[in-house]
């Protein structure tokens, strides 16, 4: 969870690995704080970012709710068209990888976006 700065607005204007003076606040990636910055567009265009990381957040819901249901037997994953079935493979796999991954913000202590 990356340290934030902040402006005198209350903006998010630093993603930091460490907490310093500057940046003691902590913040899960996913809060709107934290997304508002990484999806910031200094051209004008904030509400499409603002609507990409809606997009984005939504999906994780439609995840977790074909889990539940398949969870619950309600459906079977096999009942799902197979590009359905290989997206949601191929984004629990990479889930799964990016959980494990550290260093996302470099050692320096500056945001790094991959």
């Amino acid at each position: 969870m990356p340290y934030v700065s902040r402006d005198g607005q209350g903006r998010v204007v630093g993603l930091f690995e460490q907490a310093s003076e500057a940046a003691a606040e902590n913040l899960p990636a996913s809060h709107p704080d934290v997304l508002d910055f990484l999806f910031r567009d200094t051209g004008g265009e904030r509400n499409s970012a603002r609507f990409l990381a809606s997009d984005l957040a939504f999906i994780r819901v439609v995840e977790d709710l074909v889990a539940v249901l398949v969870e619950k037997r309600v459906i079977a994953f096999t009942d799902l068209p197979p590009a359905a079935q290989d997206k949601l493979l191929d984004r629990r796999s990479m889930r799964s990888y990016l959980s494990g991954v550290s260093g996302v913000f470099s050692g320096d202590g500056e945001a790094k976006i991959i």
